[in-house]
């Protein structure tokens, strides 16, 4: 789902269209639809307000004026890198876990010259 801040790719007619980072998420008068506000990342940028309720924020087809449009959620490589890096070092220890040991940590910031 997307939330305040975040990067989004707009797919217009199934096909990619535009970025836009998500500026605001505000409740609409009307119950469980939502005001979003969009910068939308295009030259010279502008500023789009749309009306979506919680499936379309996740990521649903949706329409206006007759035209398909998706939201999608995007994530930087280098934070998809970070994610893995995280959950390799995770399945590591628990695998050591597992086979009865414990991980050993060493520490690189306790090196001493000598």
């Amino acid at each position: 789902m997307a939330t305040t801040h975040d990067l989004v790719l707009i797919h217009v007619d199934n096909k990619p269209g535009f970025y836009a980072r998500v500026e605001e998420i505000i409740p609409d008068v009307k119950p469980g639809w939502w005001q979003v506000k969009l910068l939308v990342l295009t030259f010279p940028m502008q500023v789009f307000t749309w009306i979506l309720d919680d499936h379309q924020i996740e990521g649903a087809d949706f329409t206006m004026g007759g035209t398909p449009l998706r939201m999608e959620n995007v994530i930087s490589p280098v934070e998809t890198e970070r994610i893995e890096k995280e959950e390799a070092e995770k399945a590591r220890i628990q695998k050591a876990r597992q086979e009865g040991g414990t991980p050993k940590v060493i520490s690189l910031s306790d090196r001493r010259k000598k």
